[in-house]
């Protein structure tokens, strides 16, 4: 788990040198993602299966999983496209907060005051890191925030699905949903002559393997992730994935010369301490679930 958030922000520094050195539209970098995703996954998949390599068990679910998936791999290319990496993780880290309230009020988790309160203490912290930036960016500087909802709603997916499908399988179902919905995203948004679903093909062959790389890191990081998650339960691994504001911050300061000012820091520690607070919240009302 250390492993896979300490590389997935790789991703998003080539996504963000794509559309600031090479002039590709984030709608087009978002489907090259999940092309060569399924690209770098499908063989595979065929090799340890044979001819039942899509015969997933919950193939419908996991189509989903891809849509979402891509949804928000678009909400968050466009965000890096337009502001700091480190920015963008910091706002995007109110997610873990909206997952715990998605679960209290549609899963009836049990989520006491002192969780409720750290919820609330959080989003105020990505509105000290928001404020700032929607000055500079405007409505760009929310896009973070959907994105943030739109993978809670994959991972509550991830919990739905459960053990029924295999890691690999279950990212190469959603690298075709997230390849097609991103086709059909570009289609529209081209046609509508939208700016950042312009239609392009890689420009050299340092952009083409970078896209490949691009791929590789999206498929196998978060299968990654999905098998760590079947081996250690949530409150355990959760923690982990502030891992990512530590590459993004080193990545975006060395490729870009962007690096978070004093207030943003303090708005990050504030989303980073929330997010801990709530997991170990979880922690200390598990452990009295079972010694009760």
């Amino acid at each position: 788990m250390a492993g896979a958030m300490l590389v997935l922000p790789a991703m998003d520094a080539i996504a963000k040198y794509m559309a600031t050195f090479e002039a590709m539209s984030p709608g087009q970098v978002t489907f090259y993602r999940f092309f060569f995703q399924l690209v770098c996954t499908l063989p595979f998949l065929f090799l340890i299966f044979g001819r039942k390599a899509l015969h997933a068990k919950r193939p419908w679910m996991n189509l989903l999983r891809g849509v979402l998936h891509g949804a928000a791999s678009l909400l968050f290319f466009v965000a890096v496209k337009y502001m700091p990496l480190a920015d963008v993780f910091a706002i995007y880290f109110v997610e873990p907060l909206m997952l715990t309230a998605l679960s209290a009020i549609f899963l009836g988790d049990r989520v006491g005051w002192r969780r409720w309160m750290a919820i609330f203490v959080g989003f105020g912290g990505a509105m000290i890191v928001i404020q700032p930036s929607y000055e500079i960016f405007g409505l760009k500087a929310l896009l973070p925030v959907f994105c943030a909802f739109l993978y809670s709603l994959y991972l509550f997916l991830n919990r739905a699905i459960g053990n029924a499908d295999s890691p690999l399988t279950m990212q190469t179902m959603a690298g075709i949903g997230g390849t097609a919905f991103m086709a059909a995203a570009l289609i529209v948004g081209n046609g509508l002559g939208v700016g950042d679903f312009h239609l392009s093909l890689p420009s050299s062959a340092l952009a083409l393997a970078l896209l490949l790389i691009l791929g590789t890191i999206s498929g196998y990081a978060h299968m990654i992730i999905v098998r760590a998650f079947r081996l250690a339960p949530l409150s355990l691994l959760a923690p982990f994935q502030y891992f990512e504001i530590i590459s993004a911050t080193v990545l975006g300061y060395a490729l870009f010369g962007d690096f978070p000012n004093l207030s943003k820091w303090i708005g990050i520690l504030i989303i980073v301490a929330s997010g801990l607070f709530i997991i170990w919240r979880e922690r200390v009302q598990a452990r009295s679930l079972k010694s009760s």
